[in-house]
Order: structure tokens, then sequence, then C-alpha cells
């Protein structure tokens, strides 16, 4: 990978990183403080709560990801220690999913004249999942590789020893 894809990536996850934070610091200070700018028949203070919790969720994914881009760079990616970060983004992922489904069924009531909203929303919770699956099938495909290293450096090394 090089150096300037490393670089942009880097800046989008700090980009990333630093806006969840004020997202989450925005919805925070609305719920301490009381002062809520919309008044609508919709349960913001429900909706609040998800949206903060759903940062956390994607700044989990981030950081993960920054951590597979530092293996990546350092070439350590293709060892066991990439699975706990892969495993992050996965459990992020799905975090995601849920948390989005909770936002389907808090809206779903409100949606009673046009139920085509939520089930538009549900589609897309769904695809959110089969995200984590595609990452899943990729942590799989990571796991074939480290076993193909692994027993690589045992044949270099029997082959070291021969020679």
């Amino acid at each position: 990978m090089g150096k300037l894809t490393v670089a942009a990536l880097r800046a989008v996850l700090v980009m990333v990183f630093v806006g969840t934070l004020f997202i989450q610091a925005l919805m925070v200070w609305v719920l301490v403080s009381g002062s809520d700018p919309e008044d609508g028949s919709l349960p913001l203070t429900s909706f609040r709560v998800v949206t903060i919790v759903g940062m956390v969720a994607v700044q989990v994914a981030v950081v993960c990801v920054g951590r597979l881009v530092a293996m990546v760079r350092r070439g350590t990616v293709f060892s066991h220690a990439a699975f706990r970060y892969v495993d992050g983004v996965i459990g992020a992922i799905v975090a995601i999913a849920v948390l989005w489904f909770t936002v389907t069924a808090i809206n779903a009531p409100g949606q009673r004249d046009d139920p085509g909203v939520t089930l538009i929303m549900a589609g897309i919770g769904v695809a959110i999942l089969g995200v984590a699956l595609i990452v899943l099938v990729l942590r799989m495909l990571l796991a074939q590789a480290v076993a193909r290293d692994i027993e690589a450096a045992q044949m270099q090394a029997e082959l070291d020893e021969v020679i």
C-alpha cells in the first residue's frame, strides 16, 4: 500500500472520527440541556440516544480499520493479531444494523399511512447486515492467507535445514 494511499485513508478516518465526536457532543448537549430546537411528533430523544450509540459503533470501526491499515503498512496484517480488528469491524457493522432496525421500529408507528418507508428502511438494515457478511467472508480469506503464510514459513524453515 502506497504512502499516499495510507495518508489519504488516515485523513479520511480522522475526519470521520472527529465528525462522529462532534455529532455525539451535539446530541449529548441537546439531551442534557433540555433545549430541543425541534418539537416534532417523532420521539426525538430515542433517535438521539440511538445516534450517540451509533456514533460509538462507527468510531470502533474507524479505530479498527486504522489499526489494520497500520498493520498493512508494516507488513504484519497476515497474522492472528489482525483477527481482533476484523472482528471489531464486523461487530460494529452488526451493531449499526441493530441500531438501524431500532430506528426503523421507532419510526414505524409514524408511517402507518405509508408503510413502504418502513419496508425500505428494513431493506437498508438487511443491506447493512449484508456488508457484515461480506467482511466475514473477507475474514475467512484472511484466515486462509494466514494459514498459508504459516505453512510457507514452516516449509522455508525445513528447506533451510536441508540446505
